[in-house]
Formats: structure tokens, C-alpha cells, sequence
């Protein structure tokens, strides 16, 4: 454990005014491990407020490089990034953002031949990946080493989130036992997706996990968000 510098209380000096913060809880973000499976719609938000807040050390997995239509909603990344590797990029944006933060990449998928290696590195586990095979994994992976996951998706102008495995509490599979046919789950691909949905739904999802490194986050609920209307339903476990 390494001790708040001077430069990281100017840097994060406006939270750590908040009494749910403070010093005690600066460091707490300062000692975690955060890994974020997917640096696409939902990772880049994320990813750039966990960089923002302090969390020590992220990692980022991501076996995609970046299209042109990623732009529309992949925050991070821009024109002249094209072709390159996502995960790559989007720790070379946040450590411009943040300097002070440990960074680990992965270029590629997470996959059960490293699933457990990767994960088991990390405290809090942040799964905006694209598709139920990776889903499944990560929450199976996670429950078998204990780790904490949130949990988001998105489509349309629709959105949930949830945190699983809190304290050994819900996990995917006790609300979704099994993973549905592929051919039967409408995607964004297939069907679009308004891109600021993903936005903030990234936000919230940064926003749970630091309240769990905080200490702060209170209880298991599905959240359902509907952003045409601005309606939202919040569901206890």
C-alpha cells in the first residue's frame, strides 16, 4: 500500500471533501484492483470515471480493434484511431487522463483457458462485454473465486444493471439460469443501440463499483432502465 501523495489530493480533492470518502476512503480506491472485460460502449465511460476517481490499478480486456462505427458511442476513442487495438488505446486515453494509476492490458478474449488466470487478479470485475458465452464465463468464473461483478447491458434505449456475487449473495445464473439460444436475443448489431444509452449505463456502473470499494453499496437489485421515456424500475434480488 502506497500513501496519498500531494499531487493525487489536488488531483482528487472535491470527493475527498465528501465525509463517504475522505482520506480513508481515497485510499481505499487507490488499493483496488479493477479489471473491465470489453473497453466498447459500456467499458469507455466506465473506464474513464473509475481512471478519474482514483482506482489504482484497472485492467482491460479486449480482443477488438476499432471500427468506424464504434465512434458513435465508444468515447474514448477517435478517427484516427481506426484499426488499432482497443484495449490499447483506451489505456494509452486513460493514462492521459490519469497518470497515477497502474494500468494492465489484454489483448484478447477472455476465454475459459484464461478466464481464471486474468480475473483472479483483480478485486472488482466490470463485464461490458457483448455476448451471453463471455457473460456466462466471467459470472462463473467469478463465483468460483469469490469475486464481486457488475453486471450491464444494453439495447435500443434500453439498459440493466445489477451487481452479482456481492458477499456470495445472486449470481447471472439465479436470475437467468441458462443462456438463451443466440439466435432468439435481439443484439445491436441486428437492432441498434441510441449512444448515449451505453453511456449512462457506463456511468452507473462505474458509479457501483465505487460504492462497493467504498463500502457504501446497499443491497442486491436488478435495475431496468428505459431511456426514451425515462422510466426506471429497480428489482430486489
Amino acid at each position: 500500500m502506497t500513501e496519498i501523495t500531494k499531487t493525487e489530493i489536488g488531483r482528487y480533492s472535491r470527493q475527498l471533501m465528501l465525509a463517504e470518502v475522505g482520506f480513508k476512503g481515497q485510499q481505499k480506491l487507490k488499493d483496488a484492483k479493477v479489471l473491465a472485460i470489453g473497453a466498447g460502449g459500456l467499458g469507455c465511460p466506465c473506464l474513464q470515471y473509475l481512471a478519474a476517481a482514483g482506482v489504482g490499478t484497472i485492467g482491460i480486456v479486449d480482443f477488438d480493434k476499432i471500427e468506424l462505427h464504434n465512434l458513435q458511442r465508444q468515447i474514448l476513442f477517435t478517427t484516427d484511431d481506426i484499426g488499432k487495438a482497443k484495449a490499447e488505446i483506451a489505456a494509452e486515453r486513460l493514462k492521459s487522463l490519469n497518470p497515477e494509476i497502474a494500468y494492465q492490458v489484454f489483448c484478447g478474449k477472455i476465454e475459459e483457458s484464461n478466464a481464471e488466470r486474468i480475473i483472479s487478479q483483480f478485486d472488482i470485475i466490470v463485464d461490458g462485454s457483448d455476448n451471453f458465452s463471455t457473460r456466462y464465463l466471467v459470472n462463473d468464473t467469478c463465483v468460483q473465486l469469490n469475486k464481486t461483478l457488475v453486471y450491464g447491458s444494453v439495447l435500443k434505449f434500453e439498459a440493466q444493471l445489477a451487481v452479482f456475487n456481492y458477499k456470495g449473495g445472486k449470481q447471472l445464473r439465479d436470475i437467468y439460469p441458462e443462456p438463451p439460444n443466440p439466435e432468439d436475443v435481439p443484439s445491436c448489431d441486428a437492432n441498434g443501440i441510441v449512444g448515449t444509452v451505453p453511456g449512462i449505463l457506463g456511468v452507473y456502473m462505474a458509479n457501483a463499483v465505487i460504492q462497493l470499494i467504498l463500502g457504501s453499496y446497499l443491497g442486491e437489485h436488478l435495475l431496468l432502465f428505459n431511456f426514451e421515456d425515462l422510466s426506471m424500475m429497480k428489482l430486489k434480488m
